[in-house]
């Protein structure tokens, strides 16, 4: 898990689902990949989940930030969009 951003509106993290952790042993079902990115509504209280073709979106915008550095604004305009879909109560994670 690495946190990419955090304001007073937004947390984003990017969750590494099936990264091994170095205590832990090897599984012995394999489990498929659910690696994508948690966006925290603070005002709403509430989350969603980006996997799949979402999240491969959502990386594509991260690129592109990398490459021409937007404005808080312009990232907290962008989150915003995110957040209609945010429909889980932090309270249940």
């Amino acid at each position: 898990m690495q946190m990419l951003y955090d304001s007073e509106s937004f947390v984003v993290v990017q969750i590494h689902a099936n990264a091994p952790e170095e205590s832990a042993p090897p599984p012995t079902v394999p489990h498929m990949a659910r690696n994508g990115f948690e966006i925290v509504d603070k005002r709403s209280g509430k989350e969603v989940y980006l996997d799949g073709s979402w999240a491969e979106m959502f990386q594509q915008r991260l690129s592109a930030w990398q490459l021409n550095t937007p404005s808080q604004q312009e990232i907290e305009d962008t989150l915003e969009g995110y957040s209609g879909l945010a429909t889980t109560p932090i309270s249940l994670h």
